[in-house]
C-alpha cells in the first residue's frame, strides 16, 4: 500500500476525499452507533442518546446497536425525559442492563452523571460549548467533563467506561462523540448541533481501525494507541484539511472495516 511519504499532500488529500465521498453517506448509520441518537429528533434527546450510545462503543458494531437501543428501551425511549425524573423505582430497573463489562449499576451511574450535567448546564451541548468557549481547546474540556461527569454520586468501577485525557487515554469514545454533535455537513450522517465549536478544534476517534489505516498510509508513526497518537493523526490530517480534518475518520474508519481497494 502506498504511504504518505509516496504521496504529494494533493494526491493523498484526493484519495481521502474519495473514500469521505464512498462512506459518509446515510447508508453507513444503520450499521453503526449513531444510529441510535438518529431514532430520536429532539436534540437532548439526541446528546442524551448519542452519549449512551458512545459509552458502549467498543467491540463487535452489531452488538453495540443493538445493546444501545435496548439501553433507550429502559429508558421508555425518552431518555431526556428519564435523565432528568426517573424515580428511585425507575433507577433500580436499571440494574437488570448488561453490556460486556458496563453493567447495570454503570447505567445507573451514568444516568446520575447526566442528570448533574443537565441540571447544572442545561445540556451536554451547552456544557461542551461552554466550556469551549473558555479555553478554546478541547483537551482540557475532556478533562473538566470528566470530573464534572463524575461529581455526582457514583461507584468507582463506573469511571473506567469514560476515558482520561489526564492519564493519556485516546479517548475514541469522547472524540467520536464530539464529531457526531459538531461536524456539520449535507451528508445526514453527523449532527452539527453544537455549533459554537468549530469543526477545525475536534480531533479523530482512535479505534483499531483508523489507528491501521492511518499507519498503512504514513499518516501515523507513533505505536501506541494513546492520547499522543491521536495528536499525531489529527496534526496529519489537518494539513489536508484544517477546517474539517475529521471529516477523514469515515475514509479511514471506512476503509479499515470494509477491507475495500482503495
Amino acid at each position: 500500500m502506498a504511504t504518505f511519504s509516496d504521496m504529494s499532500r494533493e494526491e493523498m488529500r484526493e484519495l481521502l476525499e474519495r473514500l469521505h465521498d464512498r462512506y459518509n453517506n446515510e447508508s453507513f448509520i444503520e450499521a453503526d452507533p449513531i444510529s441510535v441518537p438518529h431514532s430520536f429528533t429532539r436534540p437532548v434527546d439526541r446528546e442524551i442518546a448519542g452519549f449512551l450510545a458512545a459509552t458502549i462503543a467498543w467491540g463487535n458494531r452489531r452488538a453495540i446497536v443493538q445493546s444501545a437501543h435496548r439501553m433507550m428501551r429502559y429508558m421508555d425511549n425518552a431518555p431526556e425525559d428519564f435523565v432528568r425524573n426517573a424515580t428511585e423505582a425507575d433507577m433500580e430497573y436499571l440494574r437488570t442492563y448488561v453490556h460486556r463489562t458496563f453493567n447495570g449499576v454503570d447505567f445507573q451511574d451514568f444516568v446520575r452523571g447526566l442528570r448533574h450535567i443537565i441540571e447544572t448546564w442545561g445540556s451536554v451541548g451547552n456544557y461542551f460549548e461552554t466550556r469551549y468557549e473558555e479555553h478554546g481547546d478541547l483537551r482540557p474540556v475532556f478533562s473538566d467533563f470528566r470530573r464534572d461527569f463524575f461529581a455526582a454520586q457514583h461507584d468507582p468501577h463506573c469511571e473506567k467506561h469514560l476515558s482520561s485525557i489526564d492519564k493519556g487515554a485516546a479517548c475514541k469514545r469522547l472524540c467520536m462523540y464530539l464529531r457526531w454533535f459538531v461536524r456539520h455537513d449535507d451528508r445526514g450522517v453527523d449532527f452539527g448541533l453544537w455549533r459554537r465549536i468549530p469543526m477545525s478544534a475536534l480531533y479523530m476517534p482512535l479505534d483499531i481501525h483508523t489507528g491501521r489505516m492511518g499507519r498503512n498510509l504514513g499518516l501515523l508513526s507513533r505505536k501506541q494507541s494513546d492520547w499522543k497518537a491521536v495528536e499525531e493523526l489529527t496534526a496529519s490530517l489537518r494539513e489536508l484539511h484544517a477546517e474539517d480534518p475529521v471529516r477523514y475518520d469515515y475514509s479511514l474508519f471506512g476503509l479499515g472495516i470494509s477491507g475495500d481497494d482503495i
